[in-house]
């Protein structure tokens, strides 16, 4: 033993002669010692929104039933614990918040970057609602202490999420009083939503308290908080105070499928949904979003059934539609997008066609109609508010128009759609080829097998209340 101690001193000694200087030399005395706020601010809109943009294509597109995928397309025949092409944007939701927690805590601990504290927590309240809304119950509270943390997270439950302090319409509050409070003269750096525009983040709060609170609304009454918001009007009401940010022509700040091989991108056609629910309200936005497709002869479009047995069907995809040239050869006109004016139009529609505020449901669904096809650069037609998408259509209801024209302009945000479809259960979506669901349309996103293998406590107790983390079990709000 005593010769053991000898020897780790000898060994203890040489390593500290050789290393004596290791820490001065190899140290960059040109990189920050800290995260700048305005990087991070930068990074975390940039990271979240291009990558949920591209998972929304690949993954969300097919549970939405926007698009279908031809190969690799277990996850779209609803064998949600495969993901493939894409599926599994639970890191990419807790990556996000945990650098937004670092921009947070840098916001209230430093006086001069406390310009950043409404916005991150604005950012914190919009990337939990999306991981909630996906998952139901999920670590929170314990899930971004860094190394003053846990490794093991606790599930907490999404009632808890929304509604308790520190959760997603506090985080909504506090961020909004803190940018009004801010009397400070440091600018907001790094927003590519807003180019730091503090009244325009207190407007995307509130047309995010808007949208979750409708989200909500089947579970407790939310109207005199709408009728407030509403009464006010300090929410996004022009397409020129959306929260998006522009993708360009060029790497790396092209939407991702412009980037990938030609083979990722063709995987994925227009759907037979989507194509029906386009051609029923001869909507010209078909135009923008797909492209004719290759043998037609005069022009056509057309969609395929989704969840094809890619195994044992052989598809032309040259009989189907692509995705529009916005998506791969002119990603300029394409956005990151956030928060939008017909969005939270829509909302206020059905939340005064369901009597929760006092308003003109009508007008605000022709609105909202109006600017989403402003939104995406199409001529509405003259008669279109009047024909099979006029509020009071035949053979249909104003909930229903309302909620399918926020499904067709969330193309680019194909979770969205099919959340909001989980709510509403609008638009009727059709069972699809080769289910491997028992036909059932999934109604939550599955826990990752890495949960499983890394917090496996907590995600027992979650998987249990989930019905072995069943994609057939709703969440609170749907319950």
């Amino acid at each position: 033993m005593k010769n053991t101690l000898y020897i780790f001193s000898f060994f203890m000694l040489l390593i500290t002669s050789c290393t004596k200087d290791f820490e001065e030399i190899n140290t960059n005395s040109n990189a920050p010692i800290t995260a700048q706020p305005n990087l991070l601010l930068r990074q975390v809109i940039y990271n979240f929104g291009e990558q949920m943009s591209y998972e929304g294509f690949v993954a969300g597109d097919l549970l939405g039933q926007y698009r279908t995928a031809l190969d690799f397309n277990n996850f779209g025949r609803h064998d949600l614990k495969s993901p493939q092409l894409g599926g599994n944007p639970w890191p990419i939701f807790y990556t996000n918040l945990r650098d937004n927690e670092i921009l947070l805590k840098s916001a209230k601990t430093i006086l001069a970057n406390n310009v950043y504290k409404g916005p991150s927590l604005i950012l914190k309240a919009y990337i939990t609602a999306g991981l909630t809304d996906l998952f139901g119950n999920v670590p929170y509270t314990e899930a971004f202490n860094g190394v003053n943390g846990t490794a093991t997270p606790a599930y907490n439950a999404q009632q808890s999420i929304y509604l308790d302090e520190g959760g997603i319409l506090d985080n909504l509050e506090k961020g909004i009083s803190a940018i009004e409070n801010y009397t400070g003269v440091q600018p907001l750096e790094g927003d590519i939503l807003y180019n730091g525009n503090l009244a325009s983040w207190v407007k995307f709060a509130n047309s995010l308290k808007i949208k979750y609170l409708m989200r909500i609304s089947n579970k407790m009454d939310v109207s005199s908080n709408l009728q407030t918001i509403f009464a006010e009007g300090n929410y996004i009401t022009s397409n020129t105070e959306n929260a998006v940010f522009n993708f360009t022509n060029t790497d790396p700040n092209s939407f991702r499928l412009a980037q990938l091989r030609i083979g990722d991108f063709t995987n994925f056609v227009m759907s037979e949904t989507m194509e029906d629910i386009l051609n029923n309200y001869s909507d010209n936005r078909l135009e923008f979003y797909f492209r004719p497709f290759e043998n037609s002869t005069t022009l056509e479009y057309n969609g395929l059934l989704n969840g094809l047995d890619a195994s044992g069907t052989s598809i032309s995809v040259a009989n189907y539609s692509l995705a529009g040239t916005a998506f791969r050869e002119d990603t300029s006109v394409l956005d990151a997008n956030y928060a939008t004016a017909w969005e939270t139009a829509l909302f206020l529609a059905e939340a005064a066609q369901k009597g929760y505020i006092i308003a003109n449901a009508q007008d605000l669904y022709e609105t909202g109609v109006t600017q989403a096809f402003n939104y995406w650069q199409t001529t509405i037609p003259t008669n279109y508010l009047t024909g099979n998408a006029a509020f009071n259509a035949t053979g249909t209801s104003p909930l229903e128009q309302i909620i399918t024209q926020k499904w067709i302009a969330n193309m680019i945000n194909g979770y969205e759609g099919w959340t909001e479809y989980r709510r509403t259960s609008f638009p009727e979506l059709k069972t699809i080829q080769a289910s491997l669901n028992n036909n059932l349309i999934p109604i939550r996103m599955p826990y990752p097998d890495e949960e499983s293998a890394l917090n496996a406590a907590n995600y027992n107790q979650a998987a249990a209340a989930t019905n072995n983390n069943s994609i057939n079990a709703p969440v609170w709000w749907n319950e």
